[in-house]
């Protein structure tokens, strides 16, 4: 795996290390081993990380330049310190609750009457700790994938969902950081994909669980990508149209303004009596409309989603069942 730099309009891409060992090939290149790495390197690393993508093309140094068609890309940060999803998003909190509870009402002899019931007993509401400050869960750092990457629909799983998100990482370490400067310590953003099996979720909801849990933590569950791009190189981060499309059928459409925690915020909040380490991953939630869950619809078999993100590009994802799961689902073709 090697740390490479969109050029030419994300048609190129220049491997970092290649080209410092043609042009800078007395440095020290332990920063352009890793994503992780060039984080942990500072300022000073990414700065000679423009100045090195700007030469490399200048110059024409061909053996450092690489079609982007003849490159595989793996996840932008394959390895956090740390991952954790907010809830920054409430709207998408309302719907999810408004959709559970439809469903729920659904099942009573006058179902309008019992959504009322429900509604006016405060359970569409969004609890006030939650408006009041961004609640997260922590998430697997340790099962990443990326754009390239199939994600894979886990055993017993029946409702399968997709989150149309966007992250953060983190390029400083800091406690107690001011909402003021926490702009500062971010490096970078990339799109992320929370695949969801809302079956198992909702049984850990009744059980008082939470939201994390089997229903969130399996292999191949978190997807980031295509790349990070640097903040230095998003004008206004908080106005970002985001959709998404299944299988080329647009079922999301938000922007990035709609966060009710923003991640300075986010950082602001966490960061109280605790480090927030550089290379860390904090997700946005789900943009409100943003996954199937609102809309009673779910992923199929074979599903290709595509997250897009203004500016942070195109996150595609195909969901598969393992053949042995296939298999036991379909016994007769055996």
């Amino acid at each position: 795996m090697r740390v490479g730099a969109f050029v030419d309009n994300d048609t190129n891409i220049v491997d970092l290390a290649a080209a410092a060992k043609e042009i800078f090939p007395d440095d020290d290149r332990t920063a352009l081993t890793s994503m992780l790495a060039l984080i942990d390197g500072g300022e000073a690393a990414l700065t000679r990380t423009y100045e090195l993508c700007d030469r490399t093309v200048t110059w024409g140094v061909d053996s450092a330049i690489l079609a982007r068609d003849a490159v595989r890309l793996e996840a932008p940060l394959p390895n956090p310190r740390r991952l954790r999803d907010c809830a920054c998003f409430l709207q998408h909190l309302r719907n999810a609750r408004e959709v559970r509870h439809t469903r729920l009402a659904a099942r009573e002899a006058d179902p309008e009457a019992a959504l009322e019931r429900y509604r006016a007993a405060g359970a569409l509401d969004v609890p006030p700790e939650w408006v009041a400050a961004p609640v997260y869960l922590n998430s697997n750092h340790l099962s990443v994938i990326g754009p390239e990457d199939e994600a894979i629909w886990p055993h017993g799983a029946r409702r399968m969902d997709y989150e149309l998100e966007w992250a953060m990482v983190t390029g400083r370490s800091g406690a107690n950081i001011t909402t003021a400067s926490a702009a500062d310590h971010i490096f970078g953003y990339t799109i992320f994909n929370d695949i969801s099996a809302r079956d198992v979720q909702a049984i850990e909801i009744r059980s008082g669980a939470g939201m994390g849990g089997p229903g969130k933590d399996f292999d191949a569950g978190n997807i980031f990508g295509p790349c990070i791009v640097t903040a230095d190189e998003i004008s206004d981060p908080y106005n970002l149209d985001m959709c998404a499309r299944i299988n080329g059928e647009e079922w999301s459409r938000g922007n990035s303004s709609m966060m009710d925690h923003r991640f300075e915020d986010v950082l602001s909040h966490l960061s109280r009596n605790q480090t927030i380490h550089a290379g860390e991953v904090f997700g946005s939630g789900t943009v409100p409309t943003g996954c199937g869950l609102e809309h009673n619809r779910y992923l199929e078999d074979g599903d290709v989603i595509e997250l897009e993100v203004e500016t942070l590009g195109i996150l595609t994802t195909r969901l598969v069942k393992p053949a042995d799961w296939r298999d036991r689902e379909n016994p007769d073709k055996n």
